[in-house]
C-alpha cells in the first residue's frame, strides 16, 4: 500500500518566468494567479511549457524550479526504489532508529493487502515476536533487544516521510516506473499525473 497526503505544489510563476529570459520575451506572459492563489497557465505560457518539456531534459530546466512537498506512507521495499531518485528530492522520515519501540507493533504497521494466507499468518507470528521483543526492550534498554527488532523488521513495514522534490524529479519517476510491476508505484504515478499541468506539459507522455 501507498498513502499519499498534505500535496503541496509551489513556485509556477516564478519557473515559467525563468523560462522566458533566454529569449527575454516576459512581454509575452499571459498567466495569472486567482484570488486563493491557485496559479492559472496562459495559452501563450503553456505553449511554450509544452514545447520545452517536448524538447527534452535539457530545455526544460523550468519544471526544476516547480517544487512538490507530499506526505508518502509506503513499505520499506517500496522507499528501497524510491531512493534511487535521491538526487534532486529531500525527506524527512519517521524513524525506525528512535521511535520503533514507541508503539504496539499491529498488522496495520506493515503493507500485507497482498498476502496470500499462509504468508499472513507468517508475518503475524513475526509481529508477536516484534511484540514481545518490544516489551523487553522497554523493561531493559539492552541495546541487543533493539538490535534484534532492527534486524528483524520485514521489508513490508510501512514508513512515512514528508518529501520535497521538483517536476523534474517526478517526470524521471513516472516514465521510468509508471508500468512496473509493483501496484504502489502506479499509484504514485496516478497521482503524478493529478498533479497541477503535469499531463499538460507531457501530453504525449513521450519522456
Amino acid at each position: 500500500m501507498i498513502q499519499i497526503e498534505r500535496t503541496q505544489v509551489m513556485n509556477f510563476e516564478n519557473a515559467i518566468r525563468g523560462a522566458r529570459n533566454p529569449l527575454n520575451s516576459w512581454n509575452r506572459m499571459d498567466s495569472h494567479t486567482e484570488p486563493d492563489g491557485t496559479f492559472v497557465f496562459g495559452e501563450n505560457d503553456l505553449d511554450l511549457a509544452r514545447r520545452l518539456c517536448a524538447a527534452g531534459s535539457d530545455h526544460r530546466k523550468f519544471i526544476r524550479q516547480i517544487f512538490v512537498s507530499v506526505d508518502l506512507t509506503a513499505p520499506l521495499y517500496w522507499w528501497k526504489e524510491f531512493d534511487t531518485y535521491k538526487v534532486g528530492t529531500t525527506a524527512n522520515s519517521t524513524s525506525t532508529m528512535h521511535k520503533i519501540h514507541a508503539k504496539p507493533f499491529s498488522t496495520s504497521d506493515f503493507s500485507c493487502d497482498r498476502m496470500l494466507p499462509e504468508a499472513m499468518e507468517s508475518l503475524e507470528q513475526t509481529i508477536a515476536v516484534l511484540e514481545n521483543l518490544r516489551l523487553r526492550y522497554l523493561e531493559t534498554k539492552d541495546k541487543a533487544i533493539w538490535y534484534s527488532i532492527i534486524q528483524l523488521l520485514p521489508s513490508s513495514y510501512n514508513q512515512m516521510r514528508t518529501c520535497t522534490m521538483t517536476y523534474e524529479n517526478l517526470a524521471n519517476m513516472y516514465f521510468a516506473r509508471r508500468h512496473h510491476k509493483l501496484d504502489e508505484w502506479h499509484v504514485y504515478c496516478a497521482w503524478i499525473e493529478s498533479l497541477p499541468y503535469f499531463k499538460a506539459f507531457f501530453p504525449d507522455e513521450q519522456p
